[in-house]
């Protein structure tokens, strides 16, 4: 019998390839770095923080169109192809931000074009490959595959906001749109393979004969009819509010943490402490979520956030206490793109799943991206954050709960033994 861990000796190197691509992808790198771009923004061109976040709807309704499609392209031609793709075009989209003369137009634009072309480094590519090579510890495996959106935040935070400091801020977007072109994509040309892909063919089969993988035809369900199975709504719902939820703060979280008299250095180092929850989220959910029933641990987590948005709402805190609070904000934040990964494979098969999960990451992608515009638009208008963090707390609970209502796992794998096998040749 294999050990149950046995899966990473085969599918390490496409955890690790997905890990840095997705860090360095549409993710997290313009989340993280847009709250340490807003004050040389507002400096130069005068812009108000309402107008900064407003990138975030335009960036949301593109993503809402291209996820879908680049789901559709990854089932059809790939998912290595249209990551690698699009981590070029995205590199030099991200780096355009530096040729910005004041016209919001321009900026909003650029925004747009972001996302059309970063869609391809979305975790809609990288899980799917992530899902053909494990089973057992998919959760896990996912898990790591995921932590690259809290490691390079961390990262990206504080490497832009040096960059800004030592060459200013338009040479600050080149290095950082840099990073996906330097080295998620040479690391993704050699590492990142589907369980498919005929190049990797022998390794598959010394899965199968360690008993390491079983030999399954790989079912699931269409997007067509996942559309049509309520399942997909209930999820399509939950992570609206969620993602709105979690969203919102963490691109203002410097100027949260200035309103409460934080200074700049402060702010930024407690904002980066989300990034050290993100990974403890999603190797700790991607773990639990293998053991446990996915959606009860879903409904639990991401629960405990409506008591972090309620602790940020208060009037004065320590920077402990505020530490305290970022962290379990950044634990939901950790395990969400888990759980959307995990349960979309689950309930709807992996035969589809890149095309099912970009259709869910869209509704994903209208919370997250309305999220950090109505939290500047609040902060415009009544000069604090208060009021929309306690709304936030409520949402934690009106997304999570439902998801207790999905029922139990749906198997679409098919056992294929030998002499079907051979029968399936010679037809």
């Amino acid at each position: 019998m294999a050990s149950q861990y046995a899966e990473f000796r085969f599918g390490w190197p496409t955890v690790v390839a997905a890990a840095i691509g997705i860090g360095l992808g549409m993710s997290p790198l313009p989340f993280y770095t847009i709250g340490v771009f807003r004050a040389p923004y507002t400096q130069e061109f005068g812009w108000t923080t309402a107008e900064i976040m407003f990138c975030f709807p335009i960036f949301t309704f593109a993503a809402l169109f291209m996820s879908p499609l680049i789901g559709q392209l990854s089932d059809r031609y790939g998912a290595r192809r249209v990551a690698l793709t699009s981590l070029v075009l995205f590199s030099l989209t991200m780096a355009s931000f530096s040729l910005m003369n004041g016209s919001l137009l321009l900026y909003y634009f650029t925004w747009f074009l972001l996302a059309v072309t970063g869609a391809g480094t979305l975790p809609i590519t990288w899980t799917r490959a992530v899902n053909s090579w494990f089973f057992k510890k998919r959760g896990l495996a996912l898990g790591f595959a995921l932590i690259g959106t809290g490691l390079f935040g961390v990262f990206a935070k504080q490497y832009a906001f040096w960059l800004i400091e030592l060459v200013g801020w338009r040479m600050a977007y080149v290095g950082v749109g840099a990073l996906p072109l330097m080295i998620a994509f040479p690391i993704a040309f050699f590492l990142f393979r589907d369980a498919a892909d005929p190049k990797v063919a022998d390794k598959v089969a010394r899965m199968v004969r360690e008993d390491v993988k079983p030999k399954v035809r790989y079912g699931g369900l269409s997007l067509g009819q996942a559309v049509r199975d309520w399942r997909f709504w209930l999820l399509a719902y939950a992570f609206v509010p969620i993602s709105f939820a979690v969203g919102g703060p963490i691109p203002n979280m410097e100027t949260i943490m200035g309103s409460k008299g934080f200074t700049a250095d402060q702010a930024v180092n407690l904002a980066s402490l989300i990034g050290f929850a993100v990974i403890v989220g999603r190797v700790a959910g991607g773990y639990i979520i293998d053991h446990f029933w996915a959606p009860a641990v879903a409904a639990t987590i991401l629960s405990l956030p409506a008591v972090a948005t309620f602790m940020l709402a208060q009037a004065e805190y320590s920077f402990l206490f505020a530490a305290v609070a970022i962290f379990i904000l950044g634990m939901a934040a950790g395990v969400e793109y888990d759980l959307m990964a995990y349960l979309t494979s689950r309930y709807f098969g992996i035969l589809h799943y890149a095309a099912i999960y970009g259709a869910l990451y869209g509704f994903f992608a209208l919370g997250a991206g309305l999220g950090p515009a109505v939290f500047g638009w609040s902060f415009d208008v009544t000069g604090s954050y208060d009021k929309i963090l306690l709304i936030s707390s409520g949402l934690f609970l009106a997304g999570s709960l439902p998801l207790l209502l999905l029922g139990k796992y749906r198997d679409y794998e098919e056992p294929i033994e030998p002499a079907v096998e051979a029968a399936d040749k010679g037809a």
